[in-house]
């Protein structure tokens, strides 16, 4: 089959490489899938790129965790009747050295959900990890009809779907982000207030808004940025979903989140097993099959130019996600 992969960390243009590999095999427990397209997330880039604490265990990888495509084969355990079937697959390269940036992966049955057939394969490849996430952070700890939700970053991949999942679960939602074309990609995913986080008044602007009480829930892309700033606005026996951090450490105001009873939950998708992941996909796809999702997809590349649309992620140059089809 055609794959993109690398075998050593570095720029993409220097190490990214197109050849042919072996066609994998679905293992008992697994699923084929014909990969038709494959997303790009940062955390894609931060790995081929050698980041600071992000490892290459293993010699040949093949990146990416996010596709969609049809299941061609399966493996032992797993039933027949699911050849043919449209899905997305998520966390695909998590803990295996083969993703989805190539013409099949084979990765457990778990980590697909069905794809409605109204929904396309670029879409379905956009969904997986930021969806997922948005999903978790927001909902992880239970409904938030009625309470008030503040998302750092409304206009990021993750934080765009988390303002939609919020808004659509019955939550009032505030978004930080930083410049007016951002503030109307959140205010368009549902925001009901948007504020600029270089504001020096924004603690004050988010207590106004709550009539000085604070925020039920801090969805966080950015906990070494943000710490701080929720120990000002979160509310008493608020929570703060962390999905993401601009450091490895966080200078955190302990005294004040104690004070207010605070629980932080650090999350990661990839470490979640099926008892997890099973109902979010679930909850994902109820979504997408009333249509009430949107997504944001700032170009399609075919596979040859996966160097680009790495370089694209990087630099920050898209607003959405960024997918390579494959044929």
């Amino acid at each position: 089959m055609l794959a993109a992969y690398y075998d050593d960390t570095g720029p993409a243009h220097t190490v990214l490489q197109l050849g042919d590999v072996p066609t994998p095999e679905p293992a008992a427990g697994e699923v084929l899938v014909r990969v038709s397209a494959s997303g790009i997330n940062p955390t894609d880039t931060k790995v081929r790129g050698g980041a600071p604490g992000r490892q290459k265990p293993y010699p040949r990888i093949i990146p990416h965790h996010d596709g969609a495509g049809v299941i061609q084969d399966v493996g032992a355990g797993v039933p027949r009747d699911r050849i043919g079937t449209r899905v997305w697959t998520f966390c695909a390269q998590a803990a295996r050295p083969f993703g989805t940036a190539a013409q099949y992966v084979a990765l457990p049955e778990a980590l697909v959900a069905p794809l409605p057939d109204a929904v396309s394969f670029e879409v379905g490849a956009a969904i997986g990890i930021p969806c997922m996430t948005a999903f978790n952070a927001v909902l992880g700890d239970g409904p938030v009809a009625a309470k008030t939700i503040l998302v750092a970053g409304g206009a990021g991949a993750v934080g765009n779907y988390a303002v939609q999942i919020a808004r659509l679960s019955g939550a009032r939602v505030i978004s930080t982000v930083s410049s007016s074309q951002k503030a109307a990609e959140a205010e368009t995913a549902g925001a009901h207030h948007v504020l600029n986080y270089r504001d020096p008044d924004v603690d004050r602007a988010i207590l106004d808004i709550t009539d000085g009480r604070g925020v039920d829930l801090f969805v966080d892309v950015d906990t070494t940025a943000n710490a701080g700033l929720i120990g000002k606005v979160i509310a008493l026996g608020g929570r703060v979903a962390s999905y993401g951090s601009g450091g490895l450490a966080a200078d955190v105001p302990v005294r004040d989140l104690r004070q207010k009873c605070v629980s932080i939950r650090f999350l990661t998708i990839h470490r979640f097993g099926p008892e997890v992941h099973g109902p979010m996909a679930a909850g994902i796809n109820a979504m997408l099959e009333r249509d009430a999702l949107k997504h944001r997809i700032a170009t399609s590349l075919p596979l040859e130019r996966i160097a680009d649309a790495h370089e694209m992620v990087e630099q920050g140059l898209a607003h959405g996600k960024v997918v390579l089809t494959i044929d």
